[in-house]
């Protein structure tokens, strides 16, 4: 609510400007009565809703991980456009993909991008698509940004190795790896591709030590 200024006025209208800043003054703190009633309506109803909200994205969570996956997508479709969240969008492509909808996936992706721009997850699947589709420099661009806002994504930083393998890029698909594997040297996948990407490189000894130590993970692992 703005302040209330005092205008400039002659004595002669002194007493009408008077009274007029009285019921100006009556009706400010009406309305600012009203408006403190409204609010607390508001945070009533936002909170009930946004419960409610909490709820059915936690109810299509679990009907996805229990791979009730008809069930979730008529859950989701039944959030309006506007109302629906980035991992909303996320979980649409996700059952899409794994209906092998892939340009339909991909459009999810896209709009969960568009509701959080710094939404790591769906750079990331948007990367896995494009690799599926073997057009491996776009698939780099996203994992870029999957890895630019969440620097500690491992999987990021081993994908787009991945991505660089397949462009024949093993330099660079090494320091992805050895970012990969400094955030996480327990995924046997990633000492296993740094292995083969030193026997890309004609370093044999690196390559033994990553292919032993992905050996020794598997064998923890049985």
């Amino acid at each position: 609510m703005g302040t209330i200024s005092v205008k400039e006025t002659s004595p002669t209208l002194w007493n009408m400007f008077f009274e007029s800043q009285i019921e100006e003054r009556k009706f400010l703190v009406y309305n600012f009565n009203m408006k403190r009633l409204l609010i607390a309506l508001t945070a009533i109803i936002l909170g009930v809703t946004s419960s409610f909200a909490d709820e059915l994205n936690d109810k299509i969570k679990i009907l996805y991980a229990e791979n009730n996956i008809k069930e979730a997508f008529n859950l989701l479709l039944s959030i309006p456009e506007e109302e629906r969240n980035a991992q909303n969008w996320l979980l649409m492509g996700n059952i899409l993909q794994d209906e092998n909808k892939i340009d339909d996936a991909a459009f999810m992706y896209n709009r969960a991008i568009s509701v959080d721009e710094k939404y790591y997850k769906a750079y990331y699947n948007l990367g896995n698509i494009y690799m599926l589709q073997d057009k491996p420099n776009l698939a780099i661009n996203m994992y870029k940004k999957a890895v630019k806002y969440n620097p500690e994504f491992a999987y990021g930083y081993y994908n787009l190795g991945c991505a660089y393998l397949k462009i024949d890029k093993p330099k660079s698909a090494k320091w992805e790896f050895y970012k990969a594997i400094d955030l996480n040297n327990q995924v046997a996948d990633f000492h296993y591709n740094l292995a083969y990407t030193f026997k890309k490189l004609n370093k044999e000894k690196q390559a033994k030590q990553y292919l032993d130590n992905y050996n020794k993970i598997i064998e923890r692992g049985q």
